[in-house]
């Protein structure tokens, strides 16, 4: 156990806390009001980490918090003694190996492709297309639905990421170049895809507070930023929430895309290693895991996108 002194960890978490609390607060002031937002509303429905979740600091495991009492750190994982607050890596619940070991070898697997950057952002058309329900019925599309549907016809959708794939219209699936499938996943996943990159944020999370918050705010930020650029290559007009549209039905619009995924990628790749460093020091403390049901891995992702 590495002895953090009580002015660096207070130092420590009011950064981390800097970097969040705007997101988390105003997440609660839009829910307190029934207020929507379709960008920023995914990062606390589709993902799992409520406002109050996001604001609990953690340094992660092999550090001793010293002067900290349970009021300073609220995770009730932490040990307390007379010297402070401190988190074993050997107190990961043994039957959480399994999901340990599946995500080591997805974020690495998917660590290890060349990144694609040739999808265009098609997958949120291809949820509108030739269907009259839409997944934002608040938000105007910026095209017609002839011209919507015209989007898609025109080019080959390339999807690889399921939990896109799976919120596909029925006419839209035979479209894409792969048929996925949640066991598939792994095979999939390429480090350029936004969803992936968006995804990095569910892996610290999942092994909150064994992963220090900082790596949390890592990936919640590109999160953030994938998001954005998701939205903003959607059909939908997002102009009355300040985001300008990649026009990905142009040649400039996919060019600009292809940009932005590379700048995407670019900041997902530290925080990818930083999670499988994490995930092996927890492996490698874990007891023995229970026996993984066939077909178990991430699990099923809700709400829609």
């Amino acid at each position: 156990m590495r002895a953090v002194p009580r002015e660096v960890w207070e130092r420590d978490r009011a950064a981390y806390l800097a970097r969040v609390r705007h997101w988390a607060d105003d997440r609660a002031r839009r829910a307190g009001r029934a207020e929507k937002h379709p960008v920023y509303d995914f990062l606390f429905e589709y993902y799992s980490f409520r406002p109050a979740h996001l604001l609990r600091w953690t340094p992660g495991c092999g550090v001793v918090l010293q002067g900290a009492t349970r009021a300073d750190v609220t995770w009730p994982e932490f040990d307390a003694d007379d010297t402070g607050l401190s988190l074993s890596a050997a107190a990961f619940p043994p039957h959480r190996r399994p999901y340990l070991e599946w995500a080591v070898g997805y974020l690495e697997a998917v660590a290890e492709r060349p990144p694609a950057f040739g999808c265009a952002g098609l997958h949120e058309w291809a949820m509108v297309y030739r269907d009259p329900a839409v997944r934002h019925p608040y938000v105007p599309l910026r095209l017609s639905r002839e011209e919507t549907d015209a989007v898609v016809e025109a080019q080959q959708l390339r999807c690889s990421h399921y939990d896109a794939f799976r919120f596909f219209t029925s006419a839209a699936v035979p479209r894409n170049r792969w048929e996925l499938t949640r066991a598939s996943t792994t095979d999939h996943d390429q480090p350029g895809c936004l969803h992936a990159n968006m995804d990095l944020y569910r892996f610290a999370y999942k092994v909150a507070p064994f992963c220090p918050s900082d790596v949390v705010a890592d990936a919640f930020e590109v999160a953030i930023r994938a998001r954005e650029i998701d939205m903003r290559a959607s059909p939908y007009d997002l102009a009355g929430y300040g985001f300008a549209p990649v026009k990905i039905e142009t040649p400039e619009g996919r060019a600009e895309y292809a940009e932005l995924q590379r700048e995407v990628f670019v900041a997902g790749r530290p925080v990818r290693e930083r999670l499988v460093g994490v995930s092996r020091e927890l492996l490698a403390a874990a007891g023995p895991g229970e026996p993984r049901p066939s077909g178990s891995g991430c699990g099923a992702l809700t709400p829609a996108p």
